[in-house]
């Protein structure tokens, strides 16, 4: 039986035809050997509400020193798909322990969470932990005052007083110290999602006696919550410095390490000026000042300068 063509194929000029064969193979082979494009690594980011560092309700919400730090992280580090994730401190650590790439901004550096983590070079540099006391209670701390700062040590192992604490927060390794040669029925931990406003709320009502805490970040809560912020003051602990530098923790695995070493170069220009003044925005008029002033020496100690040793 004759193969009959189509009279279209057969008066088909040849050349023109040979042309898009070529083009349709070639188009085809390019499909199977085209490099496939890799996936985006991602890379969560571990938030816990820390005002004004982090602020997660209100018309101030995402307006926080570090939330704006890490909007410019995520703008610099496109090499990653970034996702945000709202965690309470102590979950957040754990989190850190487990596999995986997860990264907090706004730890502070201690010799127990560098087994796990990676830190970057210092990011924020704060006002430190104090003792937030309300006004009414401060005959209570005058024995164990000296020059304006309180000896917390002493007031811990007096027995007389109750201090509330955020479990699992590092208050920096000063008052870290203290806390872990305290007796624990001195201290009343706080493990919840709101733990520093619940923590103030005991204090008024005469639970506590003091936490430890920032004033900055008591006095927004107050406000936020309904509560004046005059019922709390702050007194400097003896033996803590009156700075502490914040850094970004990452999982101490191969990609948490590999993090890091692109956030540092990030970190090293922010720091210049723009962090010190996301900061100082939050401040009264007297200690922006002098923040702002101190802030153009932060990082001339090399030693401050640099990621913390391992």
């Amino acid at each position: 039986m004759a193969l009959r063509i189509s009279p279209w194929i057969r008066w088909w000029p040849m050349a023109p035809m040979k042309a898009c064969l070529g083009a349709c193979l070639a188009f085809s082979l390019n499909m199977v050997f085209m490099p496939q494009v890799q996936a985006k690594e991602t890379l969560v980011w571990l938030l816990r509400e820390l005002p004004p560092l982090t602020i997660f309700e209100g018309a101030q919400r995402d307006q926080g020193v570090v939330d704006k730090t890490l909007a410019l992280l995520i703008r610099n580090l496109p090499q990653y798909d970034h996702v945000i994730q709202r965690v309470n401190r102590a979950r957040a650590l754990q989190m850190l322990h487990e596999p995986g790439l997860r990264c907090d901004p706004t730890l502070l550096w201690s010799a127990e969470r560098a087994r796990f983590i990676v830190f970057s070079t210092p990011s924020v540099v704060t006002y430190s932990n104090g003792l937030i006391i309300r006004p009414a209670d401060r005959q209570r701390f005058t024995p164990f005052m000296e020059n304006g700062e309180v000896d917390l040590d002493a007031v811990l192992h007096s027995g007389k007083l109750k201090v509330g604490i955020v479990a699992e927060r590092s208050y920096g390794p000063s008052i870290d110290r203290i806390l872990r040669r305290s007796p624990a029925d001195v201290l009343s931990p706080h493990y919840g999602n709101d733990a520093v406003t619940s923590l103030m709320q005991m204090e008024q009502r005469g639970r506590l006696q003091a936490l430890i805490g920032y004033l900055i970040e008591a006095h927004y809560l107050a406000r936020q919550r309904g509560m004046p912020a005059d019922d709390f003051s702050f007194i400097p602990i003896k033996g803590v410095e009156k700075y502490q530098f914040n850094h970004v923790g990452c999982s101490d695995n191969a990609d948490g390490q590999q993090a890091i070493s692109r956030i540092n170069p990030v970190l090293e220009t922010l720091r210049q000026n723009t962090l010190a003044q996301f900061y100082a925005s939050w401040l009264d008029h007297d200690s922006r000042d002098h923040y702002l002033e101190d802030a153009k020496t932060f990082f001339n100690d090399k030693a401050a300068a640099a990621v913390p040793a391992r």
